[in-house]
């Protein structure tokens, strides 16, 4: 075969989501957008592109990010552009561009979007990968740290999520964090012919990241290096103290684990992170913390920040493996009409019920009854409406409920009401069931 004709796949890295796999992302959105709302955070949507000085400013010039995993290029007027790996950046960039902090109160923004890294492919990991996340500026108050985590911990509750573990710590702030330092890179420097290539890179780039380090052959050095948690100054201690007793009172469990530091420069004091057994090895679901320096960093005026990203494509596979319901998809109802003479009355009541929200098929040919109730099944609509010479004749169609197998005759007049109603029962009766578990 010509390279021509040759047959063009995705991007390695990349993949389509296809129709049977939409609606379990479209669920976790949706209650994302709920719990969001309920805590008074709007929606930001930034560019996918951005200038590549921002994130090497942000997240650091030395981080693996930025030196191996960045989609940059030359573009042909604007300099340096990049696929943004990550969005918290490009939040605080808006929120400098815009003036935000000039609205009254602190900023709760949240966002959905595909993010770009250039990582070896893995389950649950893509080169293109998709993020729920949430930013709040304009306050340092330790409160805010624990009500957005109290916050998480909902959505995951709400999602039917129970096998969970919060993880925090504090990585200090400028002014003890130096003095950490030299601790650390003075274990390190003893430590150093025992780490891998990249630690060993780190314990003179960054010496904090060997703490985030996933090589297995690491992990018994690490354990033993000094801990952050132990060189707080008295203010972020203070601060610290505060955010685990705000959880304590608002009966959000979690656990201290002093090695645990995001992989990124601008993060201050509280870091979290949130794992699953359910992901296997590779078991970390969501994280996030404090970045109090950040809008000056990018030149804006000092706006205190805390904040998290959901690897949404890690949340979806965990919430698929864990027992929570498999939601129902958009449509319930399939519409089979029997002879050319019913055709109208089928078409008009499926524009009602559709005009009415219910997600309505219909036969585009006149079918028999065995065949409808085939199609019906593949399709796995709750309701199949039958519309026959009879039906249109007495006024009254027959609706056949496809779990229970039951059937009764309803008013030509009445249907719409009437699968509103089964539906609304329906969608009560699931989400006691989800409660339940």
């Amino acid at each position: 075969m010509s390279k021509k004709n040759e047959f063009i796949q995705s991007v390695k890295g990349t993949r389509d989501l296809l129709p049977a796999e939409t609606p379990l992302w479209q669920r976790v959105e949706d209650e994302a957008r709920k719990v969001f709302a309920a805590y008074n955070f709007r929606e930001i949507r930034t560019p996918v592109l951005e200038q590549t000085s921002l994130f090497a400013r942000s997240v650091g010039s030395d981080t693996d990010i930025v030196t191996k995993e960045m989609y940059t290029f030359d573009d042909r007027d604007s300099g340096s552009l990049t696929l943004r790996p990550e969005a918290t950046a490009s939040v605080v960039r808006a929120y400098i561009e815009h003036s935000l902090y000039n609205e009254p109160g602190i900023q709760k923004l949240y966002y959905f979007g595909p993010m770009f890294r250039r990582e070896r492919p893995q389950k649950g990991r893509y080169r293109q990968f998709y993020q729920i996340g949430a930013e709040v500026l304009g306050s340092d108050h330790p409160a805010i740290d624990a009500e957005v985590l109290e916050m998480l911990v909902l959505l995951l509750e709400r999602l039917g999520l129970k096998e969970f573990r919060l993880l925090v710590n504090s990585v200090g702030c400028p002014k003890c964090r130096p003095e950490y330092l030299k601790v650390l890179r003075k274990a390190l420097d003893e430590a150093k012919a025992r780490l891998c290539e990249d630690c060993q890179r780190r314990v003179t780039t960054n010496p904090l990241r060997v703490l985030d380090c996933k090589n297995e052959a690491d992990q018994a050095v690490i354990e033993g290096l000094p801990k952050i948690i132990d060189h707080l100054c008295s203010e972020c201690r203070q601060h610290f103290d505060s955010v685990t007793m705000d959880l304590k009172q608002r009966g959000v469990a979690f656990e201290i684990v002093p090695r645990l530091v995001r992989g990124l420069d601008y993060y201050t004091r509280t870091t979290f992170e949130i794992t699953s057994g359910l992901l296997g090895a590779q078991n970390a679901l969501l994280g996030g913390g404090r970045y109090d320096g950040l809008s000056e960093m990018l030149g804006g005026p000092p706006a205190p920040g805390f904040g998290f990203a959901i690897g949404q494509d890690r949340l979806v596979l965990t919430v698929e493996a864990s027992a929570a319901s498999r939601p129902a998809g958009p449509l319930a109802v399939y519409v089979a009409w029997m002879g050319e003479t019913t055709r109208e009355a089928a078409t008009l009541l499926a524009r009602e019920l559709r005009r009415a929200g219910i997600g309505t098929e219909i036969s585009y040919h006149p079918v028999k009854l065995k065949k409808a109730m085939g199609a019906a099944s593949k399709l796995e609509v709750r309701y199949t409406l039958i519309i026959g010479e009879e039906e249109v004749a007495s006024g009254n169609y027959q609706v056949k409920d496809m779990g229970t197998g039951e059937q009764q005759s309803v008013s030509a007049g009445d249907v719409v009401a009437f699968l509103k109603q089964k539906l609304r029962e329906g969608l009560q009766a699931e989400s006691q069931l989800l409660e339940q578990k």
